[in-house]
Order: structure tokens, then sequence, then C-alpha cells
């Protein structure tokens, strides 16, 4: 049931007045934390729970005895009187004037089954702040602890965490940086950033909050929160709080957000514990998982497996294959220098009889034949020397990268207890919880 949909007081002419002297009141309390003056006769709304709910509001305020509207107002409308009470009290920094008995009544009971009320969101607001001291923090914090939250740790982590941290490249993949992109290497480095992230944005949510500022009677600032005062002025037929309602666990996931109000933030987080706690563990698991054996990784463009106790020798063969195809791209024979040489002879054969200078360009076409077949051999060479130099980088980047493998798989033991020491304190501040006072 939402308390916050005022009943109507039917036709009666009174009533106009009365809600008119409640939208001033609510203007006062949220101003200056006053009420103004009652006229005469506002209140002789007969049946209307509001008429004597604020007359019992402003005795209250005025630290005189408002038994008897009070008894009237909650014979009326129990609840709705109760809510009144308790964030109007509050909006004026008074909330330590209120019943205990009230905030039970007012509040209800929450389920994870049906959307948490305006008015139990506005009363849960306003005890995390402060507004009723560690009494009313700690009648939410049951009220929450008797809610089963479902478990779902990746929710609760995307919450917490909702920007992926820039992963903990190990210092051990310095000499080979392409073996962070490995998925094996690259999950296990987002869980230690995941992680220490979460234990500190736990830390900062547990840390001691600001006093909390209510009303301008108590700190010198208005109550900036629109929540209470929405409720109050539903609760006295002003507006209509209509809208879509969110679930407990929305509210609890959104209130563990970066930015969210640190009050809420804290009880939240309580509530939220076993589920955070049950993150950080598994990303405690993903960060001990043994390093891997064999990775497969672009070396010069080639893929190549490397292995702790070397690289793999058929990838190897494979890769050096395939730079013998890049870098030599046709094997060929200096025909044009051949076919050069041949005319050559035949030219120089027919000079002997024919005439001598027929002769002499017969050996003009063998100098430039031998010249064709030795330019020909000068790119097989450089062709030669560029495989070899591309070959001896190869196995030179894939040492390198063993080498590196082994030095990751060596700081397998340091990783693994950094994460222990993180989850230990993210369970340290979690159990801490939020501060009541």
């Amino acid at each position: 049931m939402d308390l916050t949909t005022s009943p109507d007081p039917g036709s009666k002419a009174d009533a106009t007045e009365l809600h008119r002297y409640a939208e001033a009141l609510l203007v006062s309390l949220a101003a200056d934390g006053s009420a103004p003056s009652l006229p005469p006769g506002v209140t002789d709304v007969p049946s209307y729970w509001l008429a004597p709910a604020v007359e019992a509001l402003g005795l209250i305020m005025a630290g005189q005895d408002a038994l008897e509207p009070l008894s009237l107002a909650t014979e009326l409308d129990e609840q709705r009187t109760s809510l009144f009470l308790c964030l109007a009290l509050a909006v004026c920094g008074l909330g330590d004037r209120i019943h205990a008995s009230w905030l039970g009544t007012a509040f209800g009971e929450l389920s994870n089954e049906r959307p948490v009320t305006s008015g139990q969101r506005a009363l849960w607001l306003a005890a995390a702040r402060g507004a009723y001291g560690p009494v009313g923090k700690i009648f939410v914090l049951r009220k929450l602890d008797a809610v089963i939250v479902p478990p779902e740790d990746e929710l609760w982590l995307k919450a917490l965490v909702p920007d992926e941290p820039t992963p903990v490249v190990p210092t051990s993949l310095d000499g080979f940086p392409e073996l962070a992109a490995v998925p094996e290497i690259a999950v296990s480095a987002q869980a230690v950033a995941r992680l220490r992230r979460l234990r500190e944005r736990c830390t900062e949510i547990t840390s001691a909050p600001r006093p909390a500022e209510v009303s301008k009677v108590v700190s010198g600032t208005v109550w900036t929160d629109d929540e209470p005062l929405a409720v109050l002025r539903a609760l006295a037929g002003q507006e209509s709080t209509d809208g879509p309602l969110s679930s407990l666990s929305g509210h609890l996931l959104h209130d563990v957000r970066p930015g969210a109000d640190p009050h809420l933030a804290a009880l939240a987080l309580h509530v939220a514990a076993p589920a955070v706690k049950a993150a950080g563990e598994s990303l405690v698991e993903t960060i001990q998982t043994p390093p891997p054996g064999s990775v497969t990784v672009p070396i010069l463009g080639y893929p190549i497996t490397l292995r702790v106790e070397g690289p793999d020798q058929l990838s190897m063969a494979s890769a050096e294959e395939r730079i013998v195809t890049d870098c030599v791209p046709r094997a060929s024979t200096p025909w044009p220098g051949y076919l050069v040489g041949v005319v050559a002879v035949a030219v120089f054969a027919v000079g002997f009889v024919v005439s001598f200078l027929l002769t002499l360009a017969g050996a003009a076409l063998g100098a430039w034949s031998g010249y064709l077949i030795w330019r020909h051999r000068v790119r097989e060479q450089a062709d030669l020397r560029r495989v070899q130099a591309r070959v001896g980088e190869l196995s030179d980047a894939a040492e390198r990268g063993v080498r590196t493998l082994r030095e990751y798989g060596k700081e397998a033991t340091a990783r693994a207890e950094t994460a222990t020491e993180d989850l230990t304190e993210l369970c340290r501040v979690l159990r801490r919880g939020p501060r009541a006072a």
C-alpha cells in the first residue's frame, strides 16, 4: 500500500484552507524549520486525518502536549499520520522527537516481491542521513537485513565498479608487452585491477561520512533532497507521486554507485556485503589461476606458440617458411642474361667470318649478359640476407617471449599473495559496516 496517495477528504470546503495551510507549512519547514501560526478553523475538517495531524505537528514542534490531536489523527489513519509526522519532523531537524513506534508503523514491510513505496524510500533516506539519530539508522538497517537480497555478485561488482579500471600489467611483462594481450593473462590483469578498485570503493563507502545535514536548524543548510518533501506534499494532497517505483535490489544497486549519497551507500553496502565478498573471492580465484604453460602470440606478424621450455618448433618452422615466401616472392632464373649470352656467342662466331665489328658487338653482348647474370645473383644474395635477418629477429623475439613467460610464472605466488591481502582487507572493511552515529 502506497501511503503517499492521500485519501480524498470529500467535498468539504474547509479542506481547501487546510491544504493551503499545509502547503505554507511545508515551505516554512524546508526553509527555516519553523511552522506558521495555525489560523482559526483551519483544522475543523471532520474525519480527515490531515487536520489533527497538522495540529499535532505544531504542538510537537513547540514542545507541547499533542496527545489529543495525535490520538484523533491516529484513529483516522494511523499509517499516514505516522509517515507525515516522521517526515515533517525530519525536514525541520526535529527527528529526535518522533516516537519509535511511528517509524515502524509508517515504514511497513519491505519485500523483493514488490516495489519500495515512495514513503518507504523517503524514510530510508532521512534515517540514513541521520534525521532520526543512530536509532533510526539501526531501524532501517534491520528492515533491510530482514529481506534476502539475491546474491548476484556480478551485478554488485558492476554497480560498485561500473567503469572497467585500467588493467594492472605485471612488471615481468615489460620485456615482451605483447603477452599482456593474451586472454589468460589479460583476464588475470583485469581481475587484479577490479579487486583493487573494489577494495578502494568499499573503503571509501565505509569511511566515516560527514555529519548528516538535515535542516537549516541543525547545520545552516536547507534540506536539499526533494524526496521527503515530495512525499509530504503528496500526503497533504498537493501533488501526486505517481511514477515508476524501483525494487529493493534496484535501490540498493543504485545507492552503491560512485557519486551516490555516502550515507545511503553505507547502508546498501552493509546489506550487499555477502554478495560483494563473493565477488571479491571470484576475482581472487581468477588471479590465482596457474599461469598458462603455453601461449600463442603474433611475432613479426606470424603466430608463434611459446612454451616455458622454449618456442614451439613447428610454429617457428611455419613462420620461417612464410618469411621466405614473403621476402623472396618468386624463385627465378636469369633467363635474360642467358639468352643474351647465347646471342653474344652466335654474333661473336659470325664476326670471325664476316666482320671484326660483329666480333666486337658479340663481345659487348657477352659483357651485358654477364652483367645481367651478376645483378640477378646480387638480388638473390640480398634476399637471402633479408631472410636470415628476419629469421634471426623472429628467433630473438621468440626467446625473449619465452623468458618473459617464465618471469610471469615466477611472479604467480606474489600476485596470489597480493590478491589475498586485498580480499582480507575487503572483508575487514565489510565487517566494519556503516557507522551508526
